[in-house]
């Protein structure tokens, strides 16, 4: 039986090896993400000087508990590695990302970032993307004509809910559609669909941003590049 935990440990601690001294570092989220945070969170304690930019309040929240100095973007433009985990990795290192619904932030970070990695289990590379549904966030103001455009590339359209008939908000009160498209063959020409319909903020497809994939796969790590 494999034992996911274990993976994403086992990548989270191979990823703080790309952390160096005085570094600005982009600290992901989701469940691999944190265990990276809490490994850097040690090599802190024991000396290493970086400074951090959360892309969550979750982990702005662990990273204080931990120990790690925090910055925000009034004090720099751009950051030296990010470290995060996703949803689905294709071949190609495009992700589906935004499970957590922070891809907003996510993104943010990951554009101003000069190495991006992802961090992750076994089950998350697959050989296209679609099988997890895409997270798109979309202003609440007329969210249902913006799902029937979504709808209209063919997908299945679903509202994120905290909890039965109340929508789930992100961190910019901000709704989330999650979007069954199948296999997505083509990521870069769908995410420039969305991108230019009005009322949507930001998708979860992060084409052309990753450099590095660390996969935990049983007791090992696999590294896989551009």
């Amino acid at each position: 039986m494999v034992d996911l935990e274990k993976e994403k440990q086992l990548a989270a601690a191979r990823s703080v090896e790309f952390i160096e001294e005085g570094m600005t570092v982009g600290l992901g989220s989701g469940s691999t993400a944190r265990y990276f945070v809490r490994e850097l969170g040690e090599r802190v304690r024991n000396g290493l000087k970086v400074r951090g930019i959360p892309t969550s309040h979750k982990t702005s929240k662990l990273a204080q508990e931990v120990g790690i100095p925090m910055i925000g973007f009034n004090e720099i433009r751009k950051l030296d590695v990010t470290v995060d985990g996703a949803d689905e990795v294709d071949s190609d290192l495009n992700l589906i990302k935004g499970g957590g619904g922070a891809l907003l932030r996510e993104k943010i970070v990951a554009s101003a970032t000069e190495r991006f990695i992802i961090v992750c289990d076994s089950r998350k590379p697959v050989d296209t993307l679609g099988t997890f549904p895409l997270p798109v966030e979309v202003v609440s103001f007329g969210w249902q004509l913006v799902a029937d455009r979504i709808e209209s590339l063919g997908c299945q359209v679903r509202m994120r809910e905290k909890s039965p008939g109340k929508p789930f908000l992100t961190a910019q009160n901000n709704y989330i559609l999650d979007c069954r498209f199948g296999k997505i063959s083509d990521p870069e020409t769908l995410a420039v669909k969305l991108e230019r319909m009005t009322g949507v903020v930001e998708h979860g497809l992060f084409v052309g941003l990753t450099d590095i994939v660390i996969v935990g796969k049983g007791d090992k790590t696999e590294i896989l590049k551009k």
